[in-house]
C-alpha cells in the first residue's frame, strides 16, 4: 500500500523561502558583479539549478509503502526499510526540524524502531488514520502513544 506525504502550507512557505535564499546566494553575486567570468556565472547558475532540483526532488517524491515484510520510507535518494518486527512505538509529533525525518507537514507521526541510527523516523502520511490502521494490522503489538 502506497501513502503519499501530506504537504501543508507552512512547509510550502518554508521550501519557497529556502529556494529564494539559495537563489540570492547563487544568482545575486552574478547580477551585482557585471565583470564576473562566464565560467563563474555558469557554475553559480548550475549550482542553483542542481540544488533547487535536489530540494524539490526530495520534497515532492516522499512516500511511505507498506510491503509484506517492512515499511519502506522514501524521499528522493533517501530510503529506509523498517521491518515491522523492529517497530516499538508510534507517537504524534510536531517537531519537523530535528532527527531523521521524511515529512512535509508540521504534524506527523514518529515511528520508533530498534535498528534506527537516530532512534526514530518522522513521517507525515496524507491519509494518516488509514496508514495507522494498516500499520497496526502488520504490527499488532506496537505501542501507540495517542
Amino acid at each position: 500500500m502506497h501513502f503519499k506525504a501530506k504537504i501543508d502550507r507552512f512547509y510550502i512557505i518554508f521550501i519557497t523561502i529556502s529556494i529564494l535564499i539559495l537563489g540570492l546566494a547563487t544568482i545575486l553575486p552574478i547580477i551585482l558583479d557585471q565583470d564576473a567570468p562566464l565560467l563563474a556565472q555558469f557554475i553559480m547558475i548550475g549550482l542553483f539549478i542542481v540544488l533547487t532540483t535536489f530540494i524539490l526532488w526530495i520534497t515532492f517524491t516522499i512516500e511511505y509503502v507498506l510491503l509484506d515484510e517492512y515499511l519502506l520510507v522514501k524521499g528522493g535518494p533517501f530510503r529506509s526499510r523498517i521491518r515491522y518486527a523492529t517497530i516499538t512505538r508510534i507517537s504524534r509529533t510536531k517537531d519537523m526540524y530535528s532527527g531523521y525525518r521524511l515529512l512535509t507537514a508540521r504534524n506527523g507521526l514518529e515511528i520508533f524502531y530498534k535498528t534506527a541510527i537516530l532512534g526514530s523516523v518522522k513521517i507525515s502520511p496524507k491519509k494518516e488514520q488509514r496508514f495507522i490502521s494498516e500499520l497496526k494490522k502488520r504490527c499488532p503489538n506496537v505501542k501507540m502513544d495517542f
